[in-house]
């Protein structure tokens, strides 16, 4: 039953916010700071079966994240476990979503953007550090420029290819068979 009135309260508070996205009923994302801004970062929250009994499931996995460091990443979702932990047993979303706009700078104070390929971690990753320790990093596959410059050129920053991008093609081929319009 919280969890409903939590969510009815989210959508009434965030809606037209561009920084908050509703992936399904259970599951959210907030963008803190803006997109330009190279200390921004995205937050995934899902809620447990027990929500807010027991805590959501905090991730920095979207690909919008991969400049950051696995140590800025670690130090966030430790920070916002802390407020996890503070806030069990209540509605905590607005918080938590508030909470990191407003500790943005602290958050982020050691982020040196990263160039290279980035192992993502969640927050069973932060849980379970010692296992973490152990475990190899795994490298993404590399693009050359060119294959980055193509795929930025296609498409969006959701990975979309942007409405309208065929227009050129219709537009030739209206030239071509005489699809003129006529006064």
């Amino acid at each position: 039953m919280l969890d409903k009135m939590e969510l009815e309260a989210l959508r009434s508070i965030y809606e037209g916010d561009d920084c908050f996205k509703e992936l399904s009923p259970v599951s959210f994302q907030f963008r803190i700071g803006d997109l330009d801004d190279s200390r921004s970062f995205l937050l995934e929250v899902s809620w447990a079966e027990n929500y807010p009994e027991t805590a959501p499931h905090i991730s920095l996995d979207s690909f919008f994240n991969n400049r950051i460091s696995l140590e800025t990443k670690q130090y966030i979702l430790s920070k916002l476990s802390e407020q996890v932990e503070t806030n069990l047993g209540t509605a905590m979303m607005y918080t938590l979503f508030e909470w990191a706009k407003e500790n943005q700078e602290t958050l982020m104070e050691n982020h040196q953007p990263v160039t290279s390929a980035v192992t993502l971690i969640s927050n069973s990753d932060v849980m379970n550090n010692s296992t973490t320790a152990s475990k190899k990093k795994e490298k993404k596959e590399q693009l050359t420029k060119a294959q980055k410059r193509k795929l930025i050129g296609r498409t969006d920053n959701k990975g979309e290819l942007p409405r309208g991008w065929d227009w050129v093609d219709v537009v030739k081929h209206l030239s071509k068979t005489g699809g003129k319009c006529e006064d």
